[in-house]
């Protein structure tokens, strides 16, 4: 039964892309930095948008924070094309969106969001629905929060 499963998950990239997102996230709670290396391109793009402090992420993948100073659990974890989208907030006061590109089963880009709204859009709708302008294929949902004001982001993909 196991080898149907893991058959199912490499003819399926969106589960693997989500299952290597998943394996991401426990190895960086428990500190393993070696499937952490596994993991990324070594020429990691990365893009930030949120107060200057708070680039928590990349300072725990370049070494220059601890796994244990900022913990990220998420509350979500969704595939949309070629990006995997992680959300997580804790209380009123936190709240992050991390969009992972990947390739090949590498990890080769990273958006981190912190305390922004963000929308995912598809900028290139089929040609059926011209006429439509709803294409928003992921949206911020963080039940904590509903009531704060946090500036809002579109990523168009």
């Amino acid at each position: 039964m196991e080898t149907k499963k893991n058959e199912a998950m490499v003819s399926n990239p969106e589960m693997q892309n989500k299952a290597i997102l998943d394996t991401l996230y426990k190895a960086l709670a428990h500190g393993d930095t070696s499937t952490v290396v596994k993991l990324l391109t070594t020429d990691l793009e990365w893009w930030f948008h949120g107060p200057p402090r708070c680039h928590h992420m990349m300072r725990i993948l370049t070494g220059e924070s601890s796994h244990s100073e900022f913990r990220f659990e998420p509350r979500s974890i969704e595939v949309v094309g070629d990006c995997v989208i992680a959300e997580g907030w804790e209380g009123a006061q936190v709240y992050w969106v991390h969009v992972w590109t990947l390739k090949d089963g590498l990890i080769t880009q990273f958006r981190e969001y912190f305390n922004t709204w963000l929308t995912v859009r598809d900028v290139k709708p089929p040609r059926w629905e011209i006429g439509s302008d709803n294409h928003t294929l992921w949206q911020s949902q963080p039940r904590d929060l509903a009531r704060r004001s946090l500036p809002g982001l579109l990523l168009a993909i």
